[in-house]
């Protein structure tokens, strides 16, 4: 939230901004704002002045590890993931997905989307170890082959799985899973819009 509002601020041409026009926008503690910049960049706020956009954006993106791209492969080639292999957005932070892999013959025909080979799931050990360096498997798959997916990631060197299936995953302690449900997101929105509508 921090880097999107300072890269908006950089695109308005702000070459310094307080902590407190951060904590306003993002209806934050002033305070917090401070520690959490503290946390990640060495370069303080300056009073009357406030902190250099450019130079908080570069730190916090280096906090991030934007600067240290990562290589992730896609399985489940379907609206979602093809969809995710042709979001150009991802570089921004990081991540290049490099290939997708899928069962469906239909998809695999298709050879390649937005410049992304599409390999069937049988081939993913070698190709994960042909391209080298893979470190991150997004799982776009339903919900009952989720496991037998992340299995053949984790068999192939992935050491984080984004999942974004509706299901719970067992991995071993090494691997770092991060569940994106979407289900829970939009009932979590409901709710709280059910909530505001009543008062």
């Amino acid at each position: 939230m921090y880097l999107n509002c300072l890269k908006a601020k950089q695109q308005e041409n702000i070459k310094n901004i307080s902590a407190r026009v951060i904590a306003d926008e993002l209806r934050f503690n002033e305070v917090q704002v401070r520690k959490d910049f503290a946390s990640v960049s060495n370069f303080g706020g300056r009073p009357k002045t406030g902190y250099e956009t450019d130079v908080l954006i570069a730190d916090i993106e280096n906090f991030l590890g934007y600067n240290n791209p990562k290589n992730a492969v896609l399985v489940g080639v379907g609206q979602l993931g093809s969809a995710l292999l042709s979001y150009k957005g991802f570089e921004e932070y990081g991540l290049n997905i490099v290939a997708g892999f899928d069962i469906n013959p239909n998809v695999i025909s298709l050879k390649e989307i937005d410049g992304k080979k599409i390999f069937h799931l049988n081939d993913i050990q070698k190709v994960c170890s042909d391209l080298g360096g893979v470190e991150i498997g997004i799982i776009t798959v339903p919900m009952q082959n989720a496991q037998m997916v992340c299995d053949k990631l984790v068999q192939s060197g992935i050491l984080a799985v984004w999942n974004f299936a509706p299901a719970h995953l067992k991995v071993p302690q090494n691997i770092l899973v991060h569940n994106e449900n979407m289900a829970v997101s939009l009932a979590f929105l409901s709710k709280h819009l059910e909530e505001s509508l009543t008062e």
